[in-house]
């Protein structure tokens, strides 16, 4: 879009923007190169459980029966497609986050004015900045009125910047120059013309963004142990596989029939569900964020969630608003202050004509947060200023922090002059005597350590239209000094309390001035008396006298981009469980870092969003809660999925190995085990994934880091509730040959008894309470949605002639399939028995149970 514009800077003309866009690339920062489907499908491939049943398929090809073979290569082409369709889920979700916080640009090309996508701003473009626009590069001022920018997103510092044209370092500032405006930041007041100098990576946000280059990705513990695991178990069972595959060869001289009984016993005790599992329940728990606008980015993370010692929070946009409010309102009796406060409602009326002018000093339509404060306050305490014109304007200078505004009340009557700034240039602009002078300071001082930013507001009269060249010019009169708070979110003190009450330590690590800092953190309820560090001093420590530090500090100021990302290391270094939170280009190298980083999305850019783990949709700090709630139970809950998986694998296995051992007819091939690995398994995990939190989710410590997934009084009642099963079931199907029957009909009642009793393994785990009162009262649709699921399935297999055919089933007699749902159902009351001894046994020993 262009206008008709003209400039005296013509600007770049289209082709030599083309020239440059072509040398050195789009103004976006570098991406991670996508997936293909082919590279997908290659690490699915390299899965043992997928080269294991393709095994079996190759097997039963070579031995001619096709329809088992058809059956097994359609399994494998299910997972395959659950992957892909997965990950190119994940892939979209990428995109639409990179695409949510492109800003456009407004540049002069060819002498008009065009405004154009950000991502086709080139070096040597001239930006037009406005109020309200968000910097699409890093460039140089050419011509600046009244600019500020708000570099929260890069410094932490939550105040506007002046900006105006000249050399130099901004004193004070962690963003540099006030000649220079950065890409991303924005502009909250004036004007301006600037030459863009770099783009992309080479701007200070992609210089930023390029630490994350050097920063491993932090699996998180339980993905480690799991995976841990499963190596263990895989290891265990292809050295058993090996052994049947073996024995069999050796007792009946079939070398096909000996490589199906291993590519069987190694199914059965490889524990792939481990992995499943834990996909299926990240996969969920995200869906269930997101009911609470938490966008997922990395699933695998939820669940360290909830194990989280350690929340690292910024200030800016997250503990606060980033929207400044009128705190304090002081005037002057003899050098004494006199105080409103907010919260002190109604506003007296002495104090009506110190934020009058504070108004009046303001722009009319107000961009800047603290301008936007003194009209929100104006509006419910003020009468609205009827016939009043704005005639004439001072700008803010580097000399004189002080901005006037010119008003002509009515034709024959003085102009009102407003001011507002820095207290002590105000004090200057009225010449204050020494003794007033510190009582306004001192008061200043006050306010500021209260968390306040502070500006003093004067008035004048001017009965003519020659303007003083400068503000100096006017004879004001010292009205008194306001503070203005970048408000709390009013749900972060309760979030707080409830992060503490669960055993979590908050840390703060900001980039704004210590008192300001300590004075929020007062306010949200952090600890602010264990200790401050600013961010020099981290600088200065070395990394053992830091690990100390942050074992006690609560509240780091002043801090840089790379000592916030040493903060995060020394945390993890002592064993903490970090989670990060943040919104801005300052915070992308500790979330990455972290491993939870969670990214404030209202405002936050493309670096800190894809630095993150997750993202707050709607920057609600006290979203987090629930995150964290939803995060233990969701770990919570997997214990009793994988306790319950580590169970069933007991007669799986055991069943495989007896009837080798004494000479029986096999009780399993592939396709039985694929049958209970594909059809029960993955939808017990969703029935315990459904399963409501325990009472005291939120009331324990978080999970010891360091802890085994399983501790060994879990494993003894794992093994000890697959034993019982396996003795159940194996004692009936040895009862079933022993009296005669068939062969196929023992086959089929023994796997209706087994699928009966992973039945009563699912009830008797769903939750860490015992008792039958649990197993009725407890809420959960998915568990007799997956019930009628598997016995309709269960059904089918023994029913229809078709499928008893590849299950080498024959119809049992209606006895004995009543015999074998009793020998399924009646190993629950047993399971109930053993658990709440194993349980009373552990408390007795002094154990964490189960």
């Amino acid at each position: 879009m262009s206008t008709n514009a003209s400039s005296p800077h013509p600007g770049l003309t289209h082709s030599e923007a083309a020239r440059r866009l072509e040398a050195d690339g789009p103004n976006e920062l570098p991406r991670a190169p996508q997936r293909t489907t082919w590279r997908i499908a290659f690490e699915v491939a390299r899965e043992p459980m997928f080269q294991l049943l393709a095994a079996a398929v190759a097997i039963y090809l070579v031995l001619g029966d096709v329809s088992e073979a058809g059956v097994l290569f359609a399994m494998l082409g299910v997972i395959v497609a659950t992957e892909l369709v997965q990950e190119r889920r994940t892939e979209r979700v990428l995109e639409a986050l990179h695409d949510m916080t492109s800003p456009r640009a407004l540049v002069w090309r060819d002498g008009r004015r065009e405004r154009l996508a950000g991502v086709d701003v080139v070096c040597g473009d001239l930006l037009e900045l406005v109020e309200g626009d968000r910097v699409p590069a890093d460039a140089r001022l050419i011509e600046s009125n009244d600019l500020l920018v708000d570099e929260s997103l890069l410094s932490g510092e939550s105040l506007p910047v002046a900006k105006h044209v000249g050399n130099g370092q901004a004193e004070g500032s962690s963003a540099a120059g006030p000649a220079i405006v950065y890409a991303g930041t924005m502009v909250v007041a004036g004007q301006g013309l600037a030459e863009v100098v770099a783009t992309g990576a080479r701007s200070e946000i992609g210089r930023i963004g390029k630490v994350l280059g050097s920063i491993a990705p932090e699996p998180t513990p339980l993905h480690r142990q799991t995976r841990q695991l499963v190596r263990w178990f895989s290891v265990l069972g292809l050295a058993v596989s090996l052994v049947v595959a073996v024995l069999y060869v050796w007792t009946h001289h079939d070398w096909l029939g000996g490589a199906l009984a291993g590519i069987t016993m190694a199914m059965s005790m490889l524990p792939q569900e481990f992995l499943l599992i834990l996909t299926v329940f990240m996969a969920m728990g995200a869906w269930r964020l997101s009911q609470h606008r938490v966008l997922t980015r990395r699933s695998a993370t939820i669940e360290a969630l909830g194990s989280a010692t350690v929340l690292c929070t910024d200030k800016t946009g997250t503990l606060t608003r980033n929207q400044m409010a009128v705190g304090a309102l002081v005037r002057f009796e003899a050098n004494r202050p006199v105080r409103w406060m907010a919260g002190d409602d109604p506003l007296p009326p002495t104090f009506h004509d110190l934020l009058h002018h504070g108004i009046l000093a303001s722009e009319q339509r107000p961009f800047d947060p603290m301008e936007q404060a003194f009209h929100a306050l104006g509006a419910r305490c003020l009468s609205p200023d009827v016939g009043w014109d704005l005639v004439h304007e001072y700008g803010l200078s580097p000399d004189l922090p002080v901005m006037s505004h010119v008003w002509r009340i009515d034709e024959g009557l003085p102009c009102r002059v407003a001011a507002k700034g820095a207290p002590e240039s105000v004090a200057v602009l009225c010449h204050l005597p020494p003794d007033q002078r510190e009582a306004v300071l001192a008061e200043a001082g006050r306010l500021a350590g209260l968390g306040m930013r502070v500006l003093g507001v004067a008035a004048a009269d001017w009965g003519t239209e020659a303007w003083p060249v400068e503000q100096r010019g006017f004879d004001f009169r010292f009205l008194g000094v306001v503070g203005l708070a970048d408000p709390l979110r009013d749900n972060v003190p309760q979030a707080v309390r409830e992060c503490r009450q669960a055993g979590i330590r908050v840390v703060m690590i900001t980039g704004d001035h210590p008192g300001t800092a300590l004075a929020i953190a007062r306010q949200a309820g952090l600890d602010g008396e264990s200790g401050l560090l600013l961010g020099d001093q981290v600088a200065a420590l070395s990394d053992l006298d830091l690990r100390r530090a942050v074992a006690t500090t609560t509240v780091f100021a002043r801090v840089a981009p790379q000592q916030k990302l040493r903060i995060v290391e020394a945390l993890k270094a002592n064993g903490e469980v970090v989670a990060m939170t943040g919104d801005g280009v300052n915070d992308a190298p500790s979330l990455k870092a972290a491993h939870i980083g969670i990214a404030m999305g209202g405002r936050g850019t493309d670096v800190a969003r894809e630095s993150a783990s997750l993202v707050l949709l709607d920057d609600d700090f006290g979203t987090l809660v629930q995150a964290i709630r939803l995060g233990r139970r969701i770990f919570d809950n997997l214990r009793k999925a994988m306790r319950f998986v580590f169970a069933v694998h007991v007669p799986i296995a055991g069943l495989t190995l007896l009837p080798l051992m004494f000479g029986w007819p096999l009780l399993f091939t592939p396709m039985h085990i694929a049958f209970l690995e594909i059809a029960i398994d993955p939808v017990c995990s969703i029935v315990f994934e459904a399963e409501e939190e325990e009472p005291d989710v939120m009331t324990r410590p978080p999970r010891d880091p360091l802890a085994a997934l399983f501790s060994p009084v879990l494993i003894a009642a794992s093994l000890l509730q697959g034993a019982l099963v396996l003795v159940a079931v194996g004692f009936f199907y040895w009862l079933l040959l022993h009296a005669g029957a068939p062969e196929g009909q023992s086959r089929a009642a023994a796997f209706v008894a087994l699928v009966i009793s992973n039945i009563s393994l699912i009830l008797v785990n769903r939750s860490s309470r015992s008792g039958w009162r649990v197993l009725l009262t407890a809420r959960n649709r998915a568990l007799w949605l997956t019930v009628l699921a598997t016995l309709a399935m269960l059904s089918a297999a023994v029913g229809i002639g078709a499928l008893r055919t590849l299950f080498k089933f024959a119809l049992p007699l209606p006895a004995t399939l009543a015999a074998a749902a009793v020998v399924g159902l009646g190993v629950l009351p047993l399971l109930l028995v053993q658990r709440a001894a194993g349980r009373r046994l552990a408390g007795l020993l002094g154990w964490q149970a189960d």
